[in-house]
């Protein structure tokens, strides 16, 4: 998708999109994807119209990914810690089960 040549009422509606219902599908990917593509708009290029929602949205998808990303490590540090001691339970959320454990 070239931003360049869309309006800015289609730059606000591909970023909310890429926030909310996409967002939740796929997260972090997508929000990631909206941060990368609209952090020019929402930051530095001259205000216009729509710029504010645009801040907002790649403000809320930088957010919600560092929430996920420090929830994903916590998760798997935790997993790798004591996925021994869980039993059964850790053997069948491990793909690969190490040998010798």
């Amino acid at each position: 998708m070239n931003l360049e040549k869309t309006t800015d009422e289609e730059k606000v509606n591909v970023c909310r999109l890429y926030t909310n219902p996409v967002g939740f599908l796929f997260l972090p990917f997508a929000w990631v994807i909206n941060i990368v593509w609209f952090y020019k708009y929402a930051f530095t290029t001259p205000p216009f119209q729509g710029q504010a929602e645009i801040k907002k949205y790649v403000i809320r998808s930088a957010i919600g990914t560092i929430i996920f990303l420090i929830a994903f490590i916590i998760w798997n540090v935790e997993f790798q810690r004591n996925r021994q001691s869980w039993g059964a339970i850790g053997d069948t959320l491990s793909f690969v089960i190490p040998k010798g454990a």
